[in-house]
């Protein structure tokens, strides 16, 4: 299940919520009860990170794929 993060306007406080997607834009009370809270904008919703590592290249050669798996078509 998605968890979504909210921060309470009031008490500053921020805090996850756990619900279906269905309800994702349901409002969400924070823990010391305040109603006048925000949804926040996750970080892995926007992008990736800088700092990740290309995947390295398999041995064995070029093989891009294509028709046949890059195995060298006949």
């Amino acid at each position: 299940m998605p968890r979504y993060e909210y921060r309470c306007r009031t008490c500053e406080d921020v805090f996850e919520v756990s619900r279906p997607m269905a309800e994702s834009a349901a409002p969400a009370s924070c823990p010391a009860g305040h109603g006048d809270t925000v949804k926040l904008l996750s970080a892995v919703a926007v992008g990736g990170t800088r700092s990740a590592a290309p995947a390295p290249a398999r041995a064995g050669g070029g093989g891009g794929g294509g028709c046949c798996g890059g195995g060298g078509c006949g």
